[in-house]
């Protein structure tokens, strides 16, 4: 047995293969970037769907009131420095508002909380 029979031999591509490789990829020692959350693409979206969870939640709510409302949170959080947690937040801080404006008024199934969350 010599010595390269051990070692496991690395496959070169072959012409036809190499060029069906992304060339988007990262080359080799280059760290792979991942979108920065909290761009506006990602505030987009966030916003869409906290939107529809809470008029769900809120059927007696205009929808319009949610989106402002969601989007006034959105804005006192503008300045955070992490901005994973925002969206989670931002959903909380408006289930409390719209909780403690519609407190006499049932709005819909879960009367805007989670399933199987009690009311305290």
């Amino acid at each position: 047995m010599t010595v390269d029979e051990g070692i496991s031999r690395v496959a070169v591509p072959s012409p036809e293969t190499r060029d069906r490789v992304p060339t988007d990829l990262p080359e080799r020692g280059e760290p792979h970037r991942q979108p920065r959350p909290g761009s506006p693409q990602d505030d987009d979206l966030a916003v869409r769907d906290i939107v529809a969870r809470l008029a769900a939640a809120w059927p007696a709510v205009a929808e319009t009131t949610v989106e402002a409302l969601v989007a006034s949170a959105f804005e006192s959080f503008r300045e955070a420095k992490v901005r994973a947690y925002v969206p989670i937040l931002v959903e909380r801080r408006v289930r409390g508002v719209l909780g403690a404006l519609c407190r006499d008024t049932p709005s819909g199934p879960g009367n805007g909380r989670y399933e199987g969350e009690e009311r305290k």
